[in-house]
């Protein structure tokens, strides 16, 4: 199919998204991925949580920290232990204020956890009362809306994340937090000195 005149192309809009994701990574404050790095490392046990495609960027962090030899669990799962002092609870999203993820981190916190934030939206509820924020964001405007159900916002189409028009529903925040998260798994794999027989045994082989 040809795009109509006056509209972006798909390369166009791949490039857009790129160059918005390379500029995020420009930003990024070394302190604050320094200080999740070193969090991880430290962690007893490792949990991730978040809503809709976060929580699948979310799934896809906690699986390769798996291979990486870390206990490593998703929320929500009927396997995943209970949280303890000493686990942390890495939370993916973007704009720091959805009802379901607020209530995941307090009670980690109150269970004696320790709770990191990505998001794009730092002064939200839980960029505030997150131990560590890590801003996936460049020159976003905040979110003003008051803390909703997320479910409730994606069907009324009422979803908003920090992302131009052309990456909307929290696109760019969702890629970015892939990539960042990987580029994470990367610098970790070099920091355990794990070797990539090591990685292969630990994947699924009965799937």
């Amino acid at each position: 199919m040809v795009m109509p005149e006056g509209c972006y192309s798909i390369t166009d809009l791949m490039l857009l998204m790129t160059d918005r994701i390379g500029e995020t990574a420009r930003s990024l404050d070394a302190a604050e991925t320094g200080a999740f790095v070193d969090a991880i490392l430290a962690a007893r046990r490792i949990y991730v949580v978040g809503a809709g495609r976060s929580g699948l960027v979310a799934r896809a962090f906690a699986m390769r920290l798996m291979h990486l030899g870390m206990e490593s669990y998703v929320i929500g799962e009927t396997i995943t232990p209970a949280l303890h002092e000493g686990d942390l609870l890495v939370a993916f999203s973007g704009s720091g204020e959805t009802h379901s993820i607020v209530e995941f981190c307090e009670t980690a916190q109150g269970l004696g956890g320790q709770v990191c934030l990505l998001t794009t939206t730092p002064d939200s509820t839980l960029g505030r009362t997150a131990d560590l924020v890590v801003d996936l964001g460049v020159a976003s405007p905040p979110v003003h809306e008051a803390p909703g159900q997320y479910e409730v916002r994606q069907l009324t189409g009422q979803y908003r994340s920090a992302s131009p028009d052309f990456a909307p529903f929290g696109t760019l925040f969702e890629m970015t937090a892939l990539i960042f998260s990987d580029a994470v798994l990367s610098a970790l794999m070099e920091l355990k000195h794990c070797s990539l027989d090591e990685i292969k045994g630990r994947i699924s082989n009965i799937q």
